[in-house]
């Protein structure tokens, strides 16, 4: 049976890849051991998000606890699965600018080497598979902020002549700028996947997103802010807002959105891609 594997599978958009991935015949195996919870506490947890996967999905979906860091662990499953593997969703990720400079060292493991330990293991086992990595518009840093902006009455937007007023694209550097701790981990980690795929002919992207949302969100204050606003409405506690005046600066993708991307690059994939998708359009850093 054609199987993927996915990263992070109780998260936003892990979830959504399962549930998209299982309703479409494929066996899914995922990995996920709540670090959510680590990063952001017992409110954030995604066990919840675990329990209706493996409910709804008990034939087509198994869950495996697994630190994406610990590489014989990954390599174990990668082996086990290696003959059915065809696909790859890596979304596992310490998401989060501020929680990276508490610690560091737990952010880069994570983001870069945890994403190292499953690029080797996709090439060792099964190198024609496709690899879906989760970058963020954050490898940018904080170019975008100096992009000219045009207050409105809700919310900034760039000037409407500017070669960006529709978008960023792909062609922006990511030199020379202030990325935070999370940036510069997840840069390593988009670099990686792309070098993978021209280095070694494998099958990869990096899909860059910015603010991604749905109704699974395990929203925190330090990540997933629409999520946490609602979550804040509901429960009537205060909700704090940072800069900007209070106005928008950000646009929001539902996460199936970006998993049907996914899909669309699995059906014609190429090597080492990078794609930008919707998100912010300024960094906000």
């Amino acid at each position: 049976m054609t199987t993927a594997i996915v990263t992070g599978s109780a998260g936003l958009i892990g979830s959504e890849s399962v549930r998209f991935f299982a309703e479409r015949g494929f066996n899914v195996v995922g990995i996920d051991h709540d670090m959510r919870a680590v990063f952001f506490g017992a409110s954030a947890s995604t066990t919840w998000n675990r329990d209706l996967l493996k409910e709804k999905y008990d034939d087509r979906y198994q869950h495996y606890n697994i630190d994406i860091r610990n590489r014989a662990a990954i390599e174990n499953l990668f082996k086990e699965y290696a003959s059915d593997l065809d696909l790859i969703i890596h979304t596992a990720a310490q998401p989060s600018h501020d929680w990276a400079a508490k610690d560091p060292h737990m952010d880069f493991t994570v983001n870069a080497n945890g994403t190292l330990v499953l690029l080797e293991a996709t090439r060792q086992y099964c190198p024609q598979a496709v690899f879906i990595f989760t970058s963020t518009n954050k490898v940018y840093g904080d170019t975008p902020n100096y992009l000219p902006l045009e207050e409105l009455e809700t919310r900034w937007e760039i000037e409407p002549n500017h070669q960006y007023a529709n978008g960023i694209d792909e062609l922006m550097s990511i030199d020379n700028s202030k990325h935070s701790l999370f940036g510069a981990s997840k840069v390593a980690a988009d670099i990686l996947v792309q070098e993978y795929g021209k280095y070694f002919d494998m099958k990869t992207a990096s899909f860059r997103g910015g603010c991604l949302t749905d109704p699974l969100h395990s929203g925190a204050e330090l990540h997933g802010f629409l999520a946490y606003l609602m979550k804040c409405t509901i429960t009537g506690n205060p909700y704090n807002i940072y800069g900007y005046k209070g106005k928008q600066v950000r646009d929001n993708i539902h996460s199936f959105d970006l998993v049907n991307a996914f899909y669309h690059f699995y059906q014609n994939p190429r090597y080492g891609e990078v794609y930008n998708i919707g998100g912010s359009r300024h960094s906000n850093c």
